[in-house]
């Protein structure tokens, strides 16, 4: 029950995050919440316990985009 909570919270902040990228103005806005997005991504990899593939996620597209 709690793995399938904690999966929608995190993909109703995705859907946000995503939508922030999306419709800000300020540059380094839509890149936190671009941040934000691939954070919350590599959370719901964790909940289906693909460790690496979340660490890469994180490692590889958060370096590349801060």
């Amino acid at each position: 029950m709690l793995p399938l909570i904690l999966f929608y919270v995190f993909a109703t902040i995705l859907v946000a995050a995503a939508v922030a990228v999306i419709v800000s103005r300020n540059p380094v806005y839509a890149a936190l919440s671009l941040v934000l997005c691939f954070v919350t991504s590599a959370a719901i990899w964790l909940l289906i316990e693909a460790e690496f593939l979340a660490i890469v996620l994180v490692l590889v597209y958060v370096g590349a985009v801060m």
